[in-house]
């Protein structure tokens, strides 16, 4: 399964917005929009998200799923545990 914030990360190691991301998997900009506003588990049409995870294959990201290991090389971005985002210097 793909979460909501893998789908961002690899959008932005590719260095696409969410249009270009729909036209290179074949689906609509509104599902893409879809998808990653999801909390969590990407949730949608199966066919959709394979177009998707594909899509990220074709161009070289490899999605790392939760307890899985990465022997294939190559850099890439894991997040090791979900937990508040830092805050910024200068915020209460």
């Amino acid at each position: 399964m793909i979460t909501s914030f893998q789908m961002r990360a690899a959008r932005a190691l590719l260095g696409v917005d969410q249009k270009r991301l729909a036209e290179l998997a074949g689906v609509s900009l509104p599902t893409i929009q879809r998808m990653e506003a999801s909390d969590g588990n990407v949730r949608g049409v199966v066919d959709s998200l394979i177009k998707v995870v594909d899509a990220f294959n074709r161009a070289g990201v490899d999605l790392i799923g939760e307890d899985v290991r990465s022997d294939s090389g190559g850099r890439g971005v894991r997040l090791k545990q979900p937990g508040p985002p830092p805050k910024l210097t200068g915020q209460s």
